[in-house]
């Protein structure tokens, strides 16, 4: 979440950026916070002067006492725990506001980079890059939907049975395939020196606030209600988390981790064409990689996961576009985002597969991850993540862009995994 410093500092600047994500009523927000932090200073200033008051008619008593003057001495005694009670009733003045003020907070996303272009939606997003070749396809190409039937890869309709919709059955050389992107992805992250985590998939309350999933505005998470435990989105979630409530020296920064985990959407509202098939799922495997850096650093990192990912997909042979998201596009916790889209000659539309953020401090002040610099100085790191990569929509324009008479060419750098060349 945003720091009260940065609120405090630049309130104006604060609010335009919170306009340039079309957070609505951005002013009304930042002035609810300033008015709980109000009140938190004065009850805080009130308590400092009880206390001083306390101390001083404290260290009258004993004089007192000596002096014989019993009486004053007990009178002295009875205004100290007046104050007392004055000063706890304003200590949960204090907390309350405190906690107030945090509950606002959460309620208000990070600010833009300056970087980030001015726009609403995805039509504002704007192109940096493409890389790949178009791939000319037979006449009449099958998007892959069709082709996983056709091939007996993945089984819809059984993921229906067992599930519901959007909770697909891999079978045969489609299991495969999944298995053989999960593994390359993770050697290419290891290679690149990230560090593979395995954690759970599920996460509590706190692990949600610490890295923006809560409070979740749009209802996208699995809730178990029971136990009160919540089916991760991604591994951003549990891996990050591992970094909650801990101060790390700077000589370990940049930490690289890496994590294959299924992820858990409810995708709700989703509906249509775009998400047949392949193309929105409730269930979905995908490698995430986190890193934990300093604020001088953590540009460098982004480039560098931009490059990682840059560098799957033209290992996986597929045509490719990197679209900076504007303001109104970016997800709550971002400051800059960046995504990776592949081109599906099938279905004639692009296809996202990855993002990759830098969230600057505010991930960092709700989890409390710190880092201490060579002066000693304890302050806020910087987190970062992006999918490299998510598999569903990296199937999908496999499955159509390489799709032959013959059967699904299997890119170069996937058939030591796959151990063909050729799914038919």
């Amino acid at each position: 979440m945003l720091t009260i410093k940065q609120i405090l500092d630049d309130k104006a600047a604060v609010i335009r950026g919170l306009e340039k994500k079309h957070f609505k009523g951005a002013a009304e927000a930042v002035e609810a916070v300033l008015a709980a932090d109000n009140r938190r200073r004065e009850a805080q200033q009130k308590v400092d002067e009880l206390k001083a008051q306390v101390n001083q008619i404290s260290k009258s008593i004993g004089g007192l006492m000596k002096e014989g003057r019993r009486e004053e001495a007990e009178q002295a005694k009875a205004r100290v725990a007046e104050i007392k009670v004055q000063s706890a009733q304003l200590e949960e003045q204090m907390k309350q506001a405190t906690d107030e003020r945090t509950q606002l907070l959460l309620q208000i996303p990070n600010l833009p980079y300056d970087e980030v272009p001015e726009g609403t939606g995805a039509e504002d997003n704007v192109v940096v890059k493409k890389g790949g070749k178009l791939i000319d396809l037979p006449e009449n190409p099958l998007p892959h939907w069709e082709l996983a039937k056709k091939y007996n890869l993945i089984d819809f309709d059984l993921g229906v049975k067992i599930s519901g919709a959007g909770f697909p059955v891999y079978t045969g050389w489609g299991a495969r395939l999944q298995r053989a992107l999960i593994n390359f992805f993770l050697d290419e992250a290891r290679k690149a020196g990230y560090t593979e985590i395995m954690p759970p998939t599920v996460v509590n309350a706190a692990s949600g606030y610490g890295t923006g999933q809560l409070p979740d505005k749009e209802g996208q998470m699995y809730h178990c209600e029971v136990d009160d435990l919540y089916l991760i989105p991604t591994a951003e979630v549990p891996v990050t988390n591992i970094y909650r409530d801990v101060i790390l020296n700077e000589a370990e920064l940049p930490i690289k981790n890496c994590a294959y985990t299924q992820c858990f959407r409810r995708e709700a509202g989703s509906y249509g064409k775009d998400v047949r098939g392949l193309n929105r799922l409730h269930e979905f495997s995908k490698i995430e990689l986190v890193r934990i850096d300093t604020p001088e650093h953590s540009a460098e990192s982004h480039q560098e996961m931009l490059d990682h990912v840059e560098g799957l997909l033209q290992k996986l042979e597929l045509p490719y576009r990197i679209l900076r998201l504007c303001g109104g596009d970016m997800s709550f916790t971002a400051a800059i985002c960046y995504d990776f889209e592949v081109y599906s000659e099938a279905q004639q539309r692009w296809l996202e597969v990855s993002s990759v953020s830098n969230f600057d401090t505010y991930q960092a002040n709700r989890l409390q991850c710190r880092y201490r610099g060579a002066d000693k100085k304890i302050q806020l790191c910087h987190t970062l993540n992006g999918s490299a990569l998510a598999l569903p929509r990296i199937v999908a324009a496999l499955l159509e862009d390489f799709q032959t008479p013959e059967g699904i060419r299997i890119p170069k750098a996937l058939q030591p995994y796959m151990g063909t060349d050729l799914i038919k």
